[in-house]
């Protein structure tokens, strides 16, 4: 009789495991990364690059344009046109009214060849409210009646310089400093002291700065006469959070990586996992493994991504201030939203650890040992649940009708991750077709499937890249498709519209005296000669001569007459017009009657519109109130493109509204339709007179966006496609070894590695292309024939070229015998 005394096992901690336990497990998960972070370089790599986008994308979202570029620190900006006695009467109102105001004085100087002025504002630097609005670069400010500062483009239209004289209507005066708005650097304006800008002509204005609730500055008096104008709440918020959102979809993409490679690294240890869970290691201290190894790798690509988006982000802050028009303070960042995104890449990585620990823990100690891979699991659970979100996420975007935030948010979000559930599903699919393929292929395709927790990670973020890729290019189609419709956009393909004010109509329109008239007329003529034009039409609108002057950013004038409807402009109930459904009046001019065949003679003298549109019935004539009017409207055949002449405001409406008419614009009409390359040409002679051209706004940009979508994507899945080539070949190094040994040629080595690469590449270009067009058929589900304009080239790119290009990448890449075949490597 013999007895055997087991020892008992050298669990690491008693019952839970215990502290100590729990710490060597980590010291041996810090090596593990230690040794094989170059395998896990992708993912760092995807995570610092993620972190880094997010930190650059905060900055510039916390560091937007803002309103205080105009109001200050103020809440109420009021617009005084009066003069004299007048006016110290009305400053002297509003301080009493309001208590401390700040004053600032306007005057225009013209300026020679351009239409418009440059500002010559008397202000303090150290006002209570706008000295956020004045910087000092070089000099000092002025401080008595003869001297000036500028800005550095107003300094290059004058000839100035420091010390230098500028004289302007008959006086002296020195310029002392360099200065700028740093909230608006494209704001152009000489400075003067206080009180030495005194208004003088009609457009010369006085702007005061009050700061009051909108309670107080109600029940409060103002000045007859005076423009007001309320600063809209501000929230960059909503544009920080947008920032986040993205950051966490392009970390999903790295985590759907992560997956993979934390799956193959799993299977590489499984063996020393079995070797831990023999000595006692319980489920958790093997799941803490590779849980804590994840948490590293995080927490590496969090530190280095954040470190690297620092140093772009001050690196590239000057140029970041030119794009954006304004100062930004390096230091200004949303510290706390910083902190979230490396915490979101530190929980990204550990949630990609967490599911190949869960399914290495449950490994059998002896199947662990023998490093045999774990059999797929099948995939109905997947399939079930992917066929839910998607079914969900189409249903979502229908019920959302292209206006509901929450369903559409909801809506993209549950129709991805369908998709994403149901890469199994094709993983499967290709294991069941390898029985039809040759022998390398039919190795290949059952290999993915063998291995079916990588594959269908790597399958995922594919999909991913090329469903977002797919979308850009379908949305794209259908704006080209829609703007081709003769009654859509704003203009046709062959017709640019040369507007004298920045804005259009929109905007408040300089009166031109005769010599201002004939430059301007001149640079039309200018680029009509360059876009060989076929012809030039005027354009003209109707102001009231005795309204008052509307003053905006480029400069001061009137406000043209338009139709409207009345709505709540902001939260203290505030009621006025919006330019985006407003309707634009034109003066039917003898020219433009001719332009577009009507005769004068059928113009009933009744009548007060002519126009091609209908509904006009709720509209109101602006600006100000005419209650009562009621316009006779007769119906003629005018286009339907918004920015051209669709309602004409005739002599006899114009007539009994004390209208005059005034010149806004020139059509210019060109045989073929516009390249890009010189509407830019136009633009640049425009710019140079003080105007400004509006183009068709779908067109070559569009088409960029597409082509860069496109070109992004295919990139992007193919660097998933290196990677997990890269993933496999390590992955199954031992079944290549006995190929070679077998008698298996590099031709077959390259067949191999060639069909994985392709049949990953073709799988994720069919379901990201078709979770594109489901998604979008769901989204334009009322006028589903949008999307029969199929943008060919770009569909052809993904479905075929990617594919195309991954068989060949696989094929070229994989003819040298990788080191790991002549020697078994040591556990």
């Amino acid at each position: 009789m013999s007895i055997s005394v087991q020892d008992p096992p050298l669990v690491l901690g008693t019952g839970h495991g215990g502290m100590a336990a729990r710490r060597a497990v980590v010291r041996w998960a810090w090596r593990l990364f230690r040794r094989e972070w170059r395998q896990q370089s992708l993912v760092l790599a995807l995570l610092l690059v993620a972190v880094a986008a997010t930190t650059v994308g905060l900055g510039i979202a916390a560091n937007p344009p803002s309103q205080a570029s105009l109001f200050g620190t103020a809440d109420y900006l009021v617009t005084l046109d009066s003069r004299d006695a007048k006016l110290d009467a009305d400053i002297a109102a509003l301080r009493t009214a309001f208590g401390t105001v700040e004053v600032i004085e306007h005057r225009n100087i013209p300026v020679p060849g351009s239409t418009n002025p440059v500002d010559l504002r008397a202000q303090d630097p150290q006002g209570p409210y706008g000295r956020s609005m004045l910087r000092l670069n070089a000099g000092r400010y002025p401080q008595g009646p003869d001297e000036i500062a500028v800005t550095d483009r107003v300094a290059k239209i004058f000839n100035l310089r420091l010390g230098g004289t500028w004289d302007q209507d008959g006086r002296h005066r020195t310029m002392v400093g360099l200065v700028e708005n740093p909230l608006n650097l494209l704001d152009h304006f000489a400075l003067v002291a206080p009180g030495q800008a005194a208004p003088a002509a009609p457009d010369d204005h006085v702007a005061v700065l009050i700061q009051a609730t909108p309670v107080e500055f109600e029940r409060k008096a103002k000045p007859n006469g005076a423009s007001i104008e309320a600063r809209a709440v501000e929230s960059e918020g909503n544009s920080s959070i947008g920032v986040l959102m993205l950051a966490t979809i392009g970390l999903m993409f790295a985590g759907l990586l992560a997956v993979a490679g934390f799956t193959v690294m799993a299977q590489r240890r499984l063996r020393a996992l079995g070797m831990l869970a023999a000595i006692g290691a319980s489920h958790r201290h093997i799941r803490l493994v590779l849980v804590a190894n994840g948490a590293v790798i995080g927490a590496v690509g969090a530190l280095a991504g954040a470190a690297a988006g620092l140093g772009v982000w001050f690196a590239f802050n000057p140029q970041l201030e030119s794009l954006g028009g304004h100062r930004i303070d390096p230091l200004h960042l949303p510290w706390l939203l910083l902190l979230v995104a490396g915490l979101l890449a530190i929980l990204t990585a550990v949630c990609a650890a967490w599911w190949p620990a869960r399914a290495a823990a449950r490994v059998p100690v002896v199947a662990a040992l023998s490093a045999r891979p774990v059999p797929p699991r099948p995939v109905r659970r997947f399939a079930a649940l992917g066929g839910i979100l998607l079914l969900g996420g189409v249903g979502s975007l229908v019920a959302a009708q292209q206006t509901r935030p929450p369903f559409i948010i909801g809506g993209v979000v549950a129709t991805a991750l369908g998709l994403l559930l149901l890469a199994p599903v094709g993983i499967a699919a290709l294991g069941r077709l390898a029985r039809l393929a040759p022998l390398a292929p039919r190795l290949a395709l059952r290999d993915l499937a063998r291995y079916r927790a990588r594959s269908s990670a790597a399958l995922a973020a594919i999909a991913l890249a090329v469903g977002i890729a797919s979308t850009v290019a379908l949305s794209t189609a259908v704006l080209v498709a829609k703007a081709a419709v003769p009654t859509g956009g704003n203009l046709p393909p062959d017709q640019i519209i040369v507007w004298v004010s920045h804005g259009g109509l929109h905007t408040p329109i300089p009166e031109l005296t005769s010599g201002q008239a004939e430059n301007t007329r001149k640079q039309v003529d200018a680029i009509a000669a360059d876009l060989q034009a076929t012809s030039v039409l005027p354009l003209q609108a109707a102001v009231d001569p005795n309204g008052p002057q509307v003053h905006g950013p480029s400069g001061s004038g009137l406000e043209a007459a338009q139709l409207g409807q009345p709505r709540v402009l902001n939260e203290s109930g505030a009621t006025g017009y919006s330019s985006d459904d407003s309707v634009p009046l034109f003066v039917p001019t003898p020219e433009l009657l001719r332009d577009y065949g009507i005769d004068p003679a059928s113009i009933d003298a009744t009548t007060d519109v002519l126009t091609s549109r209908t509904g006009l019935e709720g509209y109101d004539l602006y600006p100000g109130r005419h209650d009562g009017w009621h316009p006779r409207v007769q119906q003629t055949t005018l286009p339907t493109y918004r920015s051209l002449p669709t309602a004409l405001l005739t002599t006899q409406a114009m007539q009994s509204l004390h209208l005059t008419p005034i010149p806004v614009g020139w059509l210019v009409r060109v045989p073929r339709p516009l390249t890009q390359a010189q509407v830019d040409r136009a633009q640049q002679i425009a710019l140079a007179a003080g105007l400004s051209v509006e183009s068709r706004t779908i067109g070559a940009d569009t088409a960029r966006l597409a082509d860069q979508a496109t070109g992004a994507g295919i990139a992007v899945a193919l660097g998933v496609l290196a990677t997990t080539v890269g993933l496999i070949r390590s992955e199954t190094a031992r079944d290549l070894r006995t190929l070679t040994a077998a008698g298996a040629r590099r031709r077959t080595r390259r067949a191999l590695t060639a069909a994985t690469a392709g049949a990953l590449a073709l799988l994720g270009a069919v379901i990201g292309t078709a979770g594109a067009y489901l998604a979008l058929l769901a989204w334009h589900h009322q006028a589903p024939h949008w999307l029969g304009h199929v943008p060919v080239l770009h569909l052809a790119a993904i479905l075929i070229g990617l594919p195309a290009i991954a068989y060949t990448g696989g094929w070229l890449l994989a003819g040298k015998e990788a080191s790991t075949l002549a020697r078994q490597p040591l556990d």
